[in-house]
Parts: C-alpha cells; sequence; structure tokens
C-alpha cells in the first residue's frame, strides 16, 4: 500500500476479486438469471444450487470475520441503514423483471462484454446511467421523498443480530445459517454432476468475503478513511463510466476495479474455451426491450439498495433483513419477466 497509495490498492482488491467473478461467469456459468431459467423452465436446478452455495460460503466466511471482530458490523452499510421493506420490495421486483428482459443481470451484462457481446456494453451504459439518474441524478429527490434514507441507531439490522438478542453469539448463528444453505445446496444436484458447480459457487463466495476482508484492511491500516465495501453491479457501473470521464482529476475506486476485474476475466475465460466473438444486436425490437429492462435493473437496484449480487450474496453474507425479501423480490420478477418473454399469459384452452 506504501507503493502503490491506498485508492490504486483498493482498486486492485476489487480488480483480483472481479477478475475471480468474470471466470466463475464465462467458466462456471455462474449467473442468477440462467438460475432461475434453468429451476422453473430446464428441470435443472444445478446451478441454483451453485448460487445457494456462493451464498453458503460468503456467508460462513463474513461471519467468521464478524465474530473475531474483525469486520465491525457498524461499518457495512447493509447493517448500518435502516431497512425499508417497501422499497426492497419495489425494487427488486422492478430489478427480477428488468434481468429477465435484458437476459441477465448487471454483473452478468459485464461477463457477456467480456466475450465480445456488444449489446451488453448498451446494456451495461442504460443501467449504470439509470442508477445514477435516481441515486444521485434528477430523480434523487424523489426517492428520497418516497423512501427516506434513514441510519440505523445500532447495528440490530441483521438476522444472526436479532437471533443473538436469545442469547447465542449472532456469528455463531451466522456460520450454521451458512452450513444448512451450503448443505441443503449440495443435495440440489439430484445425481447428476455437481463437482464444478460447486467449487465455482464457493469461488464466488469467497470473492464477496475478499471485498470485505481487503476494504476493511485498506481502511484500518490507511489514513484516507476508505468505505468497508465488498462487490456488487449497479451504482458500482455507474462510478465507474463516471471515473473514465474525469480520471484526471478524480481517484481510482474499488467499484472499479471490481467492475473492470469481471470484464477481464470474462474475457481471460471466454478465450480459454475458444468463446470470445463478437455480436451485435440485429433485431431493433430486442434492443428496444434489452434498453427498457436496463433502465429498469438501474432503478431497481437503487431502490432495493443492491442488485442480485449486492443484495443476493453481499448482504446476505452479512445476514442483513433486506437480503432474503430483495431475493424474493428478484426471482418474482423474474420469474413474471421470463413467462411473459417463454410462454406469454393467454389461457390455456
Amino acid at each position: 500500500m506504501e507503493v502503490l497509495g491506498e485508492a490504486n490498492t483498493i482498486a486492485l482488491i476489487g480488480l483480483l476479486g472481479g477478475i475471480a467473478l468474470g471466470l466463475a461467469a464465462r467458466l462456471g456459468r455462474f449467473c442468477t438469471l440462467g438460475a432461475i431459467e434453468d429451476y422453473l423452465y430446464g428441470a435443472d436446478p444445478r446451478r441454483m444450487g451453485m448460487w445457494g452455495v456462493s451464498v453458503g460460503v460468503a456467508i460462513i466466511g463474513t461471519q467468521v470475520l464478524l465474530g473475531t471482530a474483525f469486520v465491525e458490523g457498524s461499518d457495512v452499510a447493509y447493517l448500518s441503514r435502516a431497512w425499508n421493506p417497501l422499497s426492497t420490495v419495489i425494487g427488486g421486483l422492478l430489478f427480477g423483471y428488468g434481468m429477465a428482459l435484458t437476459g441477465n443481470c448487471g454483473y452478468g451484462a459485464l461477463a457477456r462484454l467480456g466475450g465480445g457481446d456488444l449489446r451488453a456494453f448498451v446494456i451495461v451504459l442504460v443501467m449504470g446511467l439509470s442508477a445514477y439518474f435516481v441515486m444521485s441524478g434528477p430523480l434523487a429527490h424523489l426517492r428520497v421523498m418516497l423512501f427516506p434514507v434513514v441510519q440505523s441507531s445500532d447495528t440490530s439490522q441483521g438476522l444472526a443480530q436479532l437471533l443473538g438478542d436469545f442469547g447465542v453469539a449472532p456469528w455463531v448463528v451466522g456460520i450454521v445459517a451458512g452450513a444448512i444453505i451450503v448443505l441443503a445446496s449440495l443435495r440440489t444436484a439430484r445425481g447428476k454432476p455437481f463437482q464444478s458447480y460447486a467449487l465455482w459457487g464457493a469461488l464466488v463466495g469467497l470473492a464477496i468475503t475478499s471485498g470485505w476482508v481487503g476494504t476493511h484492511w485498506v481502511a484500518t491500516v490507511g489514513f484516507d478513511g476508505e468505505t468497508i465495501r465488498t462487490h456488487t453491479f449497479a451504482a458500482p457501473v455507474g462510478d465507474t463510466i463516471f471515473y473514465s470521464m474525469t480520471a484526471s482529476g478524480n481517484t481510482v475506486s474499488f467499484s472499479v476495479g471490481s467492475v473492470v476485474g469481471v470484464i477481464i476475466g470474462a474475457a481471460f475465460g471466454s478465450m480459454f474455451k475458444k468463446q470470445f466473438r463478437w455480436e451485435a444486436c440485429e433485431d431493433p425490437r430486442e434492443l428496444k426491450r434489452q434498453i427498457f429492462g436496463a433502465a429498469l435493473m438501474g432503478v431497481g437496484a437503487i431502490l432495493a439498495v443492491g442488485c442480485s449480487v449486492g443484495q443476493g450474496i453481499a448482504a446476505f453474507s452479512v445476514l442483513a433483513y433486506s437480503a432474503p425479501v430483495t431475493l424474493i423480490a428478484i426471482f418474482c420478477g423474474a420469474a413474471f419477466g421470463l413467462r411473459q418473454l417463454i410462454t406469454g399469459f393467454k389461457v390455456a384452452p
């Protein structure tokens, strides 16, 4: 850190974790929407199980950090702000529906972009801009008026802390919960090969944990007051777009490193599998649907305070109240969108 400086060090931590996530997307086929689609329409729960393994591993790793006081719950945004259930549900539904319309989430779009898909470039731009439009742009005041952001006076915004009030250490509750999720996920293979799915899922969970570890280390050792965070892909996409336009007068961040890392990791993964190829959209109707879906994802992620990775894994790793509710809302929104695209809503005769 003395050589690189705090900003570059924290960006490097994000870059390395992002590369791991990009490789998991291209080599391990880790994808939230793909897992939902396989589960609902492909009768194949393995990618859903892989996603579950990532959540369980992230929970175990993060709860160990919290239990050893390496990371303080008060420093984690998911635990330090009061939960707004209405914002969570509406944001999750919008994000899930937009995810179905675009064919992937923000993380998935970055992975596709790394594989040469120029349609994903449009999705990434629109999602990042729409997220900023609601987070700090023209609709920011309306968002705050409708869904006020209130900092919590304590760190009891997590399920482990809630159960800890009954005399059980919160980190013990967290580790047990993570282990149960991992074991339950391992049983979803139903006799099909699952080893590689489990390994890639575990890598994703470790990448999320590495974000907490790395940013906390820089924040503790350094003097710039860095924010403790981990990987999520909505506002950070907007941060990266903003940095690309203001780099000469701005500092690089964990978010920028994370986003660029996913693209790099996905590019290496697609080249390794000889799947890298330039693609563009030939159907204007498809592009219009994807742009609309990307805009919904950006808005939904800001309202829900995270995307399918931010809330679905990162917030789950600290067992925040918002995580399971957002995840269910994203699943419902995505299921509705997939039903509309795949089968429509015609009543069977």
